[in-house]
């Protein structure tokens, strides 16, 4: 069974919880929001226990049917939460999926969250056998009216309520990011408290809130002068800013750029396959300087560092967060940072 993300809350509501869930994509914001709706749903309905494996953290294969087939001493009823850092559980994984739904354990809840899973993996024996049995929640990035939609439902939340003006600009603050515009509409309610905000209060708070905001070390990144990109790192870090913020920034141009490698590859030309990312006209010479300089095996290789700093970031793993980001960040210009 397939739902939208809009679908997820009637679900729950109305139907049965079902024995698996997979929740993929590339929005991270929308994840932990389904992912966390399917968790309180499951408690609700007496799924006390609750065991979280992520192959970053030394997880085996083994061991979710162990977990999932052994007897609870203190709750009859468990929910198993794979969290996979990509989207390809591998052959040992898809295996062990595939058993699992083919022979399901009584009052276990196992629900999956990854990366987007890309067209070929919905033909494959573990993801069918998953549908069989189980939801699948495919969760795209929020555009146009959709992203609209989305913001408004968020400040509702929170007593507060914009004009179409409002949403808009708050809209390009945040460039799709929904991390950072949860972020911003915590701020206005704190900022002003629950009521209507018109575009000029929305503005004063949102635009230009950090002196060396996220979307200037994007264009940093871009330009490739590693001057500037330490330097505004270093601004974003004494400033308080969420590092998963500060990742997802570096990330969406290295994937962006590895999209614009593929489409000219393929041989698109490139204002086609620049509009297709849906780059400004005024980010395109940007772009372009960082095309230009960067291989496919250099954006592989930003991507590469920017998994350990989400890692790390996330606990899983030890060292410093910050300056894995600006090892990331110098990837960008050939400059390997010297680790401390």
């Amino acid at each position: 069974m397939r739902l939208k993300p809009e679908q997820t809350a009637q679900h729950l509501r109305n139907k049965p919880l079902a024995p698996v869930y997979l929740v993929s994509g590339d929005e991270p914001q929308q994840i932990a929001e389904i992912t966390d709706a399917i968790r309180k749903a499951a408690q609700e309905a007496g799924y006390l226990e609750r065991e979280i494996f992520s192959p970053d953290s030394g997880f085996s294969w083994h061991d979710l049917p162990a977990a999932a087939y052994a007897t609870s001493l203190f709750a009859e009823k468990k929910v198993i939460d794979l969290r996979l850092p990509s989207a390809a559980p591998g052959t040992e994984g898809a295996k062990v999926l595939t058993t699992y739904c083919e022979r399901l354990p009584e009052d276990t809840l196992l629900l999956i969250s990854t990366g987007k899973l890309a067209s070929a993996s919905l033909k494959t024996r573990w993801f069918q056998a998953l549908e069989r049995v189980g939801v699948f929640i495919q969760v795209w990035p929020l555009e146009g009216e959709d992203l609209l939609r989305w913001l408004q439902q968020r400040m509702q939340q929170r007593g507060i309520s914009a004009d179409k003006d409002g949403l808009k600009l708050l809209a390009a603050r945040i460039e799709g990011n929904l991390l950072a515009a949860a972020q911003e509409i915590e701020k206005l309610y704190i900022l002003y408290g629950a009521g209507f905000l018109d575009a000029a209060k929305i503005a004063d708070a949102v635009a230009d809130s950090s002196r060396y905001d996220v979307f200037k070390l994007a264009d940093s990144l871009l330009s490739g002068n590693p001057g500037r990109i330490t330097k505004i790192l270093a601004g974003l870090k004494d400033e308080d800013v969420a590092a998963p913020v500060v990742l997802w920034a570096i990330t969406r141009e290295a994937r962006t750029l590895c999209k614009l490698k593929q489409d000219l590859a393929a041989g698109k030309n490139r204002d086609a396959a620049m509009q297709a990312q849906q780059i400004w006209d005024k980010r395109k010479a940007l772009v372009a300087q960082a095309l230009d300089r960067l291989t496919e095996a250099a954006l592989h290789r930003i991507l590469v560092i920017s998994a350990k700093a989400d890692r790390e970031i996330k606990g899983q793993q030890p060292g410093d967060p910050w300056q894995t980001l600006l090892q990331v960040c110098l990837q960008f210009t050939s400059v390997v940072a010297v680790k401390q």
